[in-house]
C-alpha cells in the first residue's frame, strides 16, 4: 500500500544542484540570483561546517506568554493608532499602524494571546526586517528557545533563522510541476520536533504578486468530526519524522545540522491557553498511526488529511508585500505556499521559530508533564516504534 506522506522536497528552502554554487567552501545561491537580491545579508547558505554540529533540543518546560495576555488587547489597539480588521469571523486578522519592532513586553504578551485566539495575524507596513540579527533573536526568544532547522538555508553564521528563497527563474517552478500536479503541501512546521513551534513569525524581504500562504484551522477541523470519531482518535498517537526531509536534502548537496528524528505525538493535541483540542497531523511529516495495522492507519490518515486539506470554510489566504510580517500559531494551523505566478520575481523571506510545549492530549497531561520523564520516553522511542499494533495498544491505550 502506498504511503500517504508526500516526502515533499521544498526547493525554496533547500539547495539546488542545478542552479546554486559554492563560494568559499559554502553552498549558496548563484551569482546571478545574488545580484538581484535586495537584502544580501539574508542570502541562504548551507555551510558544511554546520553538518551535524547541533543536537536535538532537550525537553524543557515552556512558558506560554499568551497566559499573560489581556483579552481586551488594549495595549496593542487602544491609543496606539493601530487598526485591526478580521479576515474571517473565526480565523485571521490584519493590523496596520503598529510596529512589531517596538513592542513592550506587555504588548508582546497581548500579541501572543491575539495570535493564539485569531490563529493568523498579518502586520502591514513593518520595519521588522531592518532590525539586527541580535535584536531579532532577542525578540523571538521572548516566546521560547529558537529552533535550528536541520536542512534549510540560513544566513551565514545565523543558524536560528529559517530562509525561504524562490529563485528568480521559471526553471524551479517547472522542475516542481514536472514531478507534481501542484505545489499544495499543507503542513505544520517541523512537527517532527519533540517540542514543535508555537508562535511563529514569517517576514517578507522580497516578493512580487501572488504566492499567498494558505492556512487551515485544525481546531475547527477537529470540532467538525462526529463524537464517535473524536472518541476513537482522542487516544491515538502518530509518528512524525524528519528522515525523508534529511535524505532528500543531502541528495541535493545540502546539510543535516542535527540528527534526523522520529517523534511520537498525540493525533489530537490540547492547546493550553485556548483550552481546546486540535488535530495534529499533516501529509509532510506524519507517517503512521501507532496501534493500528498498516491498512487501518492509511485509511484513517487519508480520511483526516483529506478532511483538513479540503476545509475551505475554515481557511484563509494571507497575502504578501515586501513590508508584511505574518504571525501564526503553529499548534493549531496547517499551511501551504501557493505557486500561482510565472514571473522571474525572486521571493525571499525569513522565519523566526520559537519552540513551544510538548504536545499532550488534555489539560491533565499539560499540568503533569515533566521534562525528566519525557527524556526517559524519548530514550525508548525506537522500542515503541517496533511494537506491533496489539503490543502498542496494550501498553499505551
Amino acid at each position: 500500500m502506498a504511503t500517504l506522506i508526500k516526502g515533499y522536497f521544498d526547493d525554496s528552502i533547500h539547495p539546488s544542484k542545478e542552479e546554486d554554487t559554492i563560494r568559499n567552501g559554502v553552498r549558496t545561491i548563484s551569482l546571478d540570483n545574488y545580484k538581484h537580491v535586495k537584502y544580501p545579508k539574508w542570502v541562504p547558505t548551507w555551510d558544511p561546517k554546520q553538518d551535524n554540529a547541533f543536537r536535538n533540543p532537550e525537553p524543557f518546560k515552556h512558558t506560554d506568554r499568551g497566559f499573560f495576555g489581556d483579552p481586551t488587547f488594549d495595549s496593542l489597539l487602544k491609543g496606539t493608532g493601530a487598526v485591526k480588521k478580521n479576515i474571517t469571523p473565526k480565523l485571521g486578522s490584519e493590523i496596520r499602524g503598529l510596529q512589531l519592532s517596538k513592542l513592550t513586553d506587555r504588548q508582546k504578551d497581548d500579541l501572543a494571546l491575539l495570535v493564539e485566539q485569531r490563529g493568523v495575524v498579518a502586520f502591514r507596513d513593518q520595519d521588522f526586517k531592518n532590525l539586527s540579527f541580535d535584536d531579532l533573536k532577542k525578540w523571538g526568544k521572548y516566546y521560547g528557545p529558537l529552533h535550528v532547522h536541520p536542512t534549510s538555508g540560513a544566513p551565514l553564521g545565523q543558524s536560528v533563522f529559517h530562509l525561504t528563497f524562490r529563485r528568480g527563474n521559471k526553471g524551479e517552478q517547472q522542475r516542481l510541476l514536472a514531478r507534481r500536479l501542484n505545489n499544495v503541501s499543507f503542513h505544520s512546521d517541523v512537527s517532527y520536533e519533540t517540542q514543535p513551534p508555537g508562535i511563529t513569525a514569517l517576514t517578507m524581504l522580497q516578493s512580487g504578486a501572488g504566492g499567498d500562504t494558505q492556512f487551515v484551522d485544525m481546531i475547527e477541523a477537529y470540532d467538525r468530526l462526529s463524537p464517535t470519531l473524536k472518541k476513537f482518535i482522542d487516544k491515538l498517537d502518530v509518528v512524525h519524522t524528519s528522515k525523508i526531509q534529511a535524505v532528500t536534502a543531502k541528495n541535493e548537496g545540502g546539510i543535516n545540522r542535527k540528527p534526523s528524528i522520529d517523534s511520537i505525538h498525540p493525533l489530537v493535541r490540547y492547546h493550553p491557553v485556548l483550552r481546546k483540542k486540535a488535530l495534529f497531523l499533516n501529509s509532510n511529516f506524519s507517517t503512521r498511526v501507532l496501534g493500528l495495522k498498516d491498512e487501518e492507519s492509511h485509511a484513517l490518515l487519508e480520511l483526516l488529511i483529506n478532511h483538513t486539506e479540503g476545509l475551505l470554510d475554515a481557511h484563509i489566504r494571507a497575502s504578501w508585500d515586501e513590508n508584511t510580517v505574518v504571525l501564526w500559531d503553529n499548534r493549531r494551523l496547517i499551511h501551504t505556499a501557493t505557486l500561482d505566478w510565472d514571473s522571474d520575481d525572486i521571493r525571499h523571506s525569513f522565519r523566526i521559530t520559537p519552540l513551544a510545549e510538548r504536545p499532550v492530549r488534555n489539560e491533565q497531561g499539560y499540568e503533569t508533564w515533566d521534562p525528566e520523564k519525557e527524556k526517559e520516553k524519548i530514550r525508548h522511542t525506537e522500542e515503541y516504534l517496533a511494537l506491533t499494533p496489539a503490543q502498542y495498544s496494550e501498553k499505551f491505550y
